[in-house]
């Protein structure tokens, strides 16, 4: 049988989570742009001085280059473009962008179309970084894009009673583009709409429950 010793490839991504393993060593799950979501290990990433020690934080975005194995794959190098530094003096968004990293990582598949849930994650912790953005309308926009990008939302229901900016604002979040969505502001009337409207979401289509969510809504 011959070897299996592919050559390396470069993927761009995200760190939703990293692990220690043995003394030295790091598992990272990063949601990717061309393969989804995928586990990756890095040798000697805790190790003082070593190239990978920052950037298999989480948060961490960028190019990573590594080889495929055949259940999981080593990262040997990484180009960095954002580590989200913003988060470490600010523990309720760093609590909300955890938040953001635990539902992708749960929401997301290996080999499986991610780029807009990708975008979507990154366009959001970007939006918590923004002093002048609401965290609490933050949150309720990622949780129904995400919904929408998974082909899931399941329309406004019949007896929600939404007024009409509270539909419109929904409307607005499912069909813009990722990229537009952290644009508007809106009342504090229609904000607890749109919340009592996204957790009936949340308990139709996820079934767990989020630590760092729990976290966040103590802090």
């Amino acid at each position: 049988m011959a070897n299996y010793n592919p050559g390396p490839v470069i993927l761009t991504g995200m760190v939703l989570a990293s692990t220690p393993v043995n003394d030295y060593d790091r598992r990272v799950v990063l949601l990717t742009k061309e393969r989804g979501k995928i586990t990756a290990f890095a040798k000697g990433a805790r190790r003082q001085g070593s190239r990978l020690l920052a950037a298999t934080d989480q948060f961490c975005f960028g190019s990573f280059k590594m080889f495929e194995g055949r259940s999981a794959y080593n990262l040997v190098e990484a180009s960095i473009s954002n580590y989200f530094e913003e988060l470490r003096a600010d523990f309720s968004g760093a609590c909300l962008g955890m938040y953001f990293l635990e539902f992708a990582d749960y929401y997301t598949r290996e080999n499986n179309d991610e780029v807009e849930m990708l975008k979507l994650l990154y366009q959001s912790v970007k939006a918590v970084c923004h002093p002048s953005l609401d965290n609490r309308l933050v949150k309720v926009i990622y949780e129904i894009k995400a919904i929408a990008v998974n082909g899931e939302f399941p329309g406004i229901p019949a007896e929600s009673n939404l007024s009409e900016s509270a539909a419109y604002t929904v409307g607005f979040i499912v069909d813009t583009p990722v990229e537009k969505l952290y644009t508007f502001a809106v009342s504090d009337s229609v904000l607890l709409e749109l919340e009592e409207l996204s957790s009936k979401y949340m308990d139709k289509c996820i079934d767990r429950k989020f630590k760092s969510l729990e976290i966040w809504n103590l802090s």
